[in-house]
């Protein structure tokens, strides 16, 4: 029975969310649908602390958000209305495989100063400027990087496909 209900609702989502968007409820039913492991999964994998796998990031997010809006610059970007270390986050983009790097990134509606900040208080990494610019890029140890957009900041985990993990 529940997950008859589950999938009823995955579907209004999905298909009603076209007519919802001009009542205005479109954004509101999408955050109600953000799984509780978000900030475990994406947050984590955007702070490097988790292995990077753009195909299972592409499938959690298409689940969570529905298919990505737009596919450029060598990712697919999914709109998600939510948030991550009580930031809102406006979009989230995976790498697509075509280019030497896999990563994951997200787009916050704040300053990198701001970002940074909340990542501090809620985690408890710190992000190290990188260089001496108006607007520096920030790294923490695990080699997660903060940068400007715009008057946003974009938070990104990247690595390369052709480095081979050590074994030992």
């Amino acid at each position: 029975m529940h997950s008859f209900h589950s999938f009823r609702f995955v579907r209004l989502r999905r298909h009603g969310c076209l007519m919802l968007a001009a009542l205005g409820l479109c954004s509101t039913l999408q955050a109600a649908v953000v799984p509780s492991t978000f900030g475990t999964v994406i947050g984590h994998a955007l702070l490097c602390l988790n292995r990077m796998d753009a195909g299972y990031f592409y499938t959690y997010l298409n689940n969570a958000f529905g298919p990505p809006y737009k596919h450029d610059g060598g990712a697919y970007w999914f709109k998600t209305g939510t948030t991550l270390w009580e930031t809102p986050i406006a979009e989230i983009m995976v790498s697509d495989g075509l280019s030497g790097h896999t990563f994951i990134g997200a787009v916050a509606n704040v300053t990198a100063e701001k970002l940074e900040s909340a990542i501090g208080t809620a985690m408890g990494i710190r992000h190290s400027s990188i260089d001496a610019s108006s607007y520096p890029m920030r790294q923490s140890p695990a080699g997660s990087t903060i940068v400007y957009f715009n008057k946003q900041a974009k938070i990104y985990c990247a690595t390369s496909q052709y480095l081979l993990p050590l074994i030992p």
